[in-house]
């Protein structure tokens, strides 16, 4: 993709590079007036760019097209830089445990995250374990200590790590039941259909107000409001690439596996917990 006058993102962000390497090559005085010339200009920017995303946002007129403005690469890059743009504790938590899950499955366990709240400042994550993490073993605790560090190094403000009783196992279900829509059982918990039916890429049929989108084999529930004007998503736009959903009425762009809205920093679709029992996913839309 090329952005102003024909100029490659590529291009642009590898000037920046190299000029950010050559300060090291100046006379200490150089470079330190340099350094401080760029932390004023990038002062500025902040500011400015701040100032003008956050009247934006709250002009219904002008939301849309701050959308579109942060769908372009160069736009999306200088929010990245002043941190304008970035990720919500839940997507950073969420990110952290799936880079620790792989070692989690290869000793028959596995984490779940219930939520992040606010704590003094910073934040508190509160998180399920199953199968091998869930006990008292030597081996158990220490896969307890390996999701805690994961979160504590990638989640910033992390005050502290607590863990959630596990979930009861489900009753069984009568074979009637599976040709019966979607009802609510046990505190708050729907039947949203069978894993195999939602393909990769897809959007399971809404039931009860839900969806249940299917991401490289790893499924994600949501109450079935777009967080702009609670429209439904069930035709929302799946980019496998990128990993998104888009809603199909206004534009709005979110991350598939942790609902945060790329499109807009601060929006979040409801992200609902989710299990699957043999073969069947359960989603606890609280109602």
């Amino acid at each position: 993709m090329t952005v102003t006058d024909g100029v490659g993102l590529e291009e642009l962000a590898g000037r920046v590079d190299a000029a950010v390497g050559a300060l090291a090559d100046l006379e200490p005085a150089a470079r330190a007036a340099a350094e401080e010339l760029k932390a004023a200009l990038e002062d500025i920017h902040r500011a400015g760019l701040t100032t003008i995303v956050t009247r934006m946002r709250a002009d219904d007129g002008a939301r849309p097209l701050l959308f579109d403005l942060v769908d372009d690469p160069v736009v999306r890059m200088l929010l990245t830089l002043h941190g304008i743009l970035r990720p919500d504790p839940v997507t950073l938590a969420e990110r952290a445990l799936a880079g620790v899950r792989p070692q989690l499955h290869s000793h028959g366990g596995d984490v779940a995250l219930v939520r992040v709240d606010p704590l003094g400042g910073g934040y508190v994550a509160v998180v399920r374990l199953e199968g091998a993490c869930n006990g008292c073993s030597m081996s158990s605790v220490t896969l307890r200590e390996l999701v805690e560090e994961a979160l504590r190094q990638g989640l910033p403000g992390l005050r502290t790590v607590e863990v959630a009783p596990a979930e009861p196992s489900p009753a069984l279900i009568p074979v009637e039941a599976l040709r019966m829509p979607a009802r609510p059982v046990e505190d708050g918990w729907v039947r949203a259909g069978r894993a195999e039916e939602i393909a990769v890429g897809e959007i399971g049929a809404p039931c009860d107000g839900v969806i249940v989108v299917n991401i490289d084999q790893r499924l994600a529930a949501y109450r079935n409001e777009c967080a702009h004007e609670a429209l439904p998503l069930d035709d929302a736009i799946i980019d496998m690439a990128a990993g998104t959903l888009t809603c199909p009425w206004h534009g709005f762009c979110f991350d598939a596996a942790s609902g945060e809205c790329v499109s807009v920093p601060g929006v979040q679709l409801e992200q609902l917990p989710l299990r699957v029992d043999e073969g069947v996913i359960w989603v606890r839309t609280g109602r």
